[in-house]
């Protein structure tokens, strides 16, 4: 098939963020350059106000405001919505619901375009699951009430979609209930990760130096500082391990809302010197701090899959989760991780003391999870499922 052009949305500029949506357009837009040609449209924000090349991948922002979610993803689909006429693209391409005003345009213009939706987390069940789980502070009810009304708009572009693409067989099942769409236009196709950037190393002692680290046991959290990420299970779960390891150290990498919430929570249970908080750590870097770790944990109460469960396993880190949404696709319990039930600070803590106790067993585990992320999880597998489904959504057009 001739090489055809994508424009890709996205609220967040892909190359200034490292979310998973994020990661999975960089990694896998500069593996398609041969097939198509790419543009990706973001907002303003992090600094992005001129177009730009990377990677022969294009980079146009358009006006979002640079304020938090939703107001940044709010203007920047009216943005859009205002350059659908001079936006051409062969197929295009939303994730999440950087793009329902753009899809509602194409509609009411009759535009027979392919429209590809991609679902990483179903936000109507983000939704559910912050109002059991999440902050009841008043900034934490507001943000719970405009995710109500982006799933809400979640649901219409789904509708509206030629096909629609998920991470995980678990987001499939909520998309389902959720959306009540037709399983028939879904497709599965995991997110990966960078095997020969996210590998073991035997310079763990230099990589820890790098970030002031010393011999203490290290447990790591990589992720945004927000309430399903159920970071407040972790700080209950460390009052219980450091009876047995006083010198634990939790290395929290990341930034986010409830930053200050949680720096206080630790403050409060007097864990202050079992605690690191590491913000604004550059891409390139990750890689280094996941070989600092014993262990690498994931409180998260709701998960579409985890790139960064994927991303310690491909570094040979056993991992520790609630056994929740698509966490189980990306782990295998026993094998390369320990999952537990969702909430259950106390087996949390007793999964962690269990690994941090057994180097063999967390050897065993690196090995298995390094094998299983080979095999089944990699950017270029991701790259080629997509290729596909954009091939699939142009053919069902000229049909």
């Amino acid at each position: 098939m001739d090489k055809f052009s994508l424009a890709v949305f996205n609220t967040q500029p892909p190359h200034l963020y490292f979310g998973g949506v994020e990661r999975r357009i960089i990694e896998t837009t500069k593996r398609l350059l041969n097939q198509a040609d790419i543009t990706v449209y973001s907002g303003t924000k992090a600094g992005f106000k001129a177009a730009t090349d990377i990677n022969g991948v294009r980079f146009v922002p358009y006006y979002s405001t640079d304020k938090l979610f939703p107001l940044d993803n709010w203007f920047f689909n009216r943005s859009l919505a205002k350059k659908t006429g001079v936006i051409y693209a062969d197929v295009y391409e939303v994730h999440n619901v950087s793009g329902y005003a753009f899809a509602k345009t194409l509609k009411k213009q009759v535009v027979k375009k392919p429209f590809i939706h991609t679902i990483h987390g179903v936000l109507a069940e983000e939704y559910e699951q912050a109002k059991a789980y999440g902050a009841q502070s008043l900034r934490g009810k507001i943000a719970n009430y405009f995710m109500g009304h982006l799933a809400d708009l979640e649901r219409e572009t789904a509708h509206q979609a030629t096909l629609i693409v998920t991470i995980s067989n678990y987001s499939l099942q909520k998309i389902q209930k959720h959306y009540s769409v037709d399983s028939a236009k879904v497709r599965i196709v995991p997110n990966g990760v960078d095997t020969e950037k996210f590998k073991p190393t035997d310079q763990m002692e230099a990589a820890r130096r790098q970030f002031d680290l010393g011999k203490e046991p290290i447990v790591l959290f990589v992720g945004s500082i927000i309430p399903r990420k159920g970071l407040q299970f972790l700080i209950a779960a460390a009052k219980k391990v450091v009876k047995e390891y006083a010198d634990v150290k939790f290395v929290i990498v990341g930034d986010g809302p409830q930053k200050n919430q949680l720096i206080n929570s630790v403050e409060a249970t007097k864990l202050s010197g079992n605690f690191k908080f590491l913000a604004n750590v550059k891409e390139d870097m990750l890689p280094a701090l996941y070989n600092c770790a014993d262990v690498f944990a994931l409180p998260s109460i709701q998960e579409g899959q985890g790139i960064v469960l994927l991303e310690a396993e491909a570094s040979g880190k056993p991992v520790v989760a609630f056994d929740i949404g698509g966490v189980n696709e990306a782990v295998r319990n026993g094998e390369t991780g320990l999952l537990i039930k969702r909430g259950d600070s106390g087996a949390l803590a007793d999964a962690l003391l269990r690994l941090l106790g057994d180097k063999a067993l967390r050897e065993h585990m690196g090995v298995s999870g390094r094998k299983f992320v080979s095999e089944n999880f990699t950017w270029d597998l991701c790259a080629q499922r997509m290729l596909s489904v954009y091939r699939e959504a142009l053919t069902s057009i000229i049909r």
